[in-house]
């Protein structure tokens, strides 16, 4: 079995990065997030980029239809923590 390490730091596989891309990841601060890929020296975050591509990704797709509307709703919102919401 070949495995080819995108990420040596964490032991991330290209297979992984992969993975997480067809779940929806479609940038390499969302494989960063999944997988800590990219987080550490930061020598694979073009190769993730490489492995990511110009693919399908759904915000893609609705800035190349020009419905930035679309895109704006598809952005979710930020997690807030409870003792950031009572001081608002």
């Amino acid at each position: 079995m070949n495995r080819v390490y995108v990420c040596s730091c964490f032991g991330i596989t290209d297979k992984q990065v992969k993975e997480h891309a067809a779940a929806g990841a479609c940038t390499p601060r969302q494989i960063a997030s999944a997988t800590k890929a990219g987080t550490d020296c930061g020598s694979c975050v073009r190769t993730i980029q490489g492995i990511l591509g110009r693919g399908a990704c759904p915000r893609r797709e609705l800035l190349a239809k020009g419905d930035a509307v679309s895109v704006l709703a598809a952005e979710p919102e930020p997690v807030r923590s409870p003792e950031l919401a009572e001081a608002a």
